[in-house]
């Protein structure tokens, strides 16, 4: 962003409102001044300035923002909506089990916590880990379905959880502030995907606030799986 062309003839909101979501941006993401004008790319004066109210805050650092912290940009401009709506790709929905329902056809359910353990998921996708299927048109066919522990994506993704996964190249496009499946040499974690300042870098981001943001150098990442879908079910007994 060219700092230079932030006049106070540019187009600006009420400042004050927005400053308020700007600081609690901040304090939920657990970042000072500085470090969140690092994740900006902007300067911490500029950034000290806006938030002083010495410079307007224009549409342009509106959008910034709503891209490298994946928030709702009716909510930072007008205070409307939630900071951080439920992604249109990850859809929730509920399903009822009957006991020792059979399926003749539909997605796989894997016998797999997608969270435990650090090995590539495409090594334990065997025949054998196929605890049954589900048809839900809902599903994407092109999926599979694992199981979540942890509570370090609730209420999103809550523990227990299925969700329905798709690979995807962990080197092609990412669509910020979506829910994926991210692989490493160490671990394997259900996070949201947020842009960093510096391309070498993304950002997974809890939905419990009690986790702090992760920054993590992309060739960290071996693998992705996007997350379609969210399951809840409830099982009859």
């Amino acid at each position: 962003m060219d700092q230079t062309s932030q006049t106070p003839a540019a187009t600006s909101m009420s400042t004050e409102s927005v400053t308020d979501r700007i600081r609690y941006l901040m304090n939920t993401t657990r970042m000072s001044q500085a470090a969140f004008a690092r994740r900006l790319g902007v300067d911490s004066a500029y950034m000290s300035k806006i938030l002083s109210g010495r410079l307007p805050v224009t549409d342009g650092f509106i959008n910034r923002i709503v891209i490298d912290m994946s928030v709702s940009k009716q909510w930072l401009k007008h205070g409307n909506d939630v900071p951080y709506p439920r992604p249109i790709h990850a859809n929730t929905i509920e399903a009822k089990v009957e006991p020792q329902q059979e399926f003749s056809k539909g997605i796989a359910v894997y016998d797999i916590d997608v969270t435990a353990g650090n090995a590539e998921l495409s090594r334990l996708l065997t025949v054998d880990r196929i605890m049954g299927y589900v048809d839900m048109p809902q599903i994407n066919p092109e999926c599979l379905i694992v199981r979540v522990s942890g509570d370090s994506m609730k209420p999103a993704v809550s523990n227990g959880s299925f969700i329905a996964i798709r690979p995807v190249s962990a080197t092609g496009l990412v669509f910020w502030g979506q829910i994926y499946v991210v692989v490493t040499d160490n671990y394997r974690m259900v996070k949201y995907l947020r842009r960093h300042s510096d391309p070498a870098y993304v950002v997974l981001h809890s939905d419990n606030p009690d986790y702090d943001d992760i920054e993590m150098p992309r060739s960290e990442i071996q693998a992705l799986y996007i997350v379609e879908t969210v399951i809840n079910y409830e099982r009859r007994c």
